[in-house]
C-alpha cells in the first residue's frame, strides 16, 4: 500500500478530529473524553509541525502535531507529541513514518525536546516512540482517572542532537 506524507491543511481539520474521536473512544490513547472544536484544537497545537498521512485513495488515515508544554520562554523548544491513526491503520508501522518527519520538522523549527505520555497498554505507540529515539524517563502511577479508573502513563522524551 502506498502512502503520502504531507503538511496538514485547514481542509484536513474535520478528518483529524474524526481520527481523534476514534482515539478517545479506544480508551488507550488520551485522557480526553470529548473531542474539541476545530477552533479549540487549533489553539492547543502549534501551527507548525502538523503532518498527515494519506492512503492511496487520498484519505487522511493518520496525523501528528505538537503542542506547547509551557508558556514560559525557557521552554519554547519543548513540545508534546500527539500522533493518532484511524483504527484500521494502527499497528502497521506507520507511526514511524509520521514520527521521523515530526522529528526532522521539529528540529528545523528549533525544538530541542519532544515529549509524550503514553498509557502502558498502548504498546504500539511505546514501541514506535522508542524505535525513533525516545527514551523512557519515568512512570507516573495513577496520575489521572479515565472513565473512573486510575491510569498510569509512561513518560518518554527525545532530546535533539542538532538543536542546542
Amino acid at each position: 500500500m502506498n502512502y503520502e506524507l504531507r503538511e496538514m491543511l485547514p481542509s484536513d481539520e474535520a478528518r483529524v478530529l474524526q481520527i481523534f474521536q476514534q482515539g478517545v473512544e479506544g480508551g488507550i490513547a488520551t485522557f480526553e473524553t470529548t473531542v474539541p472544536t476545530v477552533e479549540a484544537w487549533n489553539m492547543e497545537y502549534f501551527n507548525d509541525c502538523r503532518w498527515v498521512l494519506e492512503n492511496e485513495n487520498n484519505e487522511v488515515v493518520g496525523w501528528c502535531a505538537l503542542k506547547p508544554v509551557s508558556k514560559r520562554e525557557s521552554f519554547k523548544g519543548v513540545a508534546e507529541v500527539s500522533i493518532y491513526f484511524e483504527n484500521n491503520y494502527q499497528s502497521k508501522g506507520l507511526g514511524s513514518v509520521l514520527l521521523k518527519k515530526m522529528i526532522l520538522d521539529s528540529e528545523e523549527h528549533g525544538f530541542w525536546t519532544l515529549q509524550t505520555n503514553i498509557f502502558p497498554e498502548n504498546e504500539g505507540a511505546l514501541k514506535a516512540h522508542q524505535k525513533n529515539g525516545f527514551r523512557i524517563v519515568g512512570v507516573r502511577k495513577k496520575i489521572g482517572k479515565l472513565n473512573n479508573v486510575w491510569k498510569d502513563v509512561i513518560m518518554l522524551e527525545r532530546r535533539s542532537e542538532n538543536v542546542f
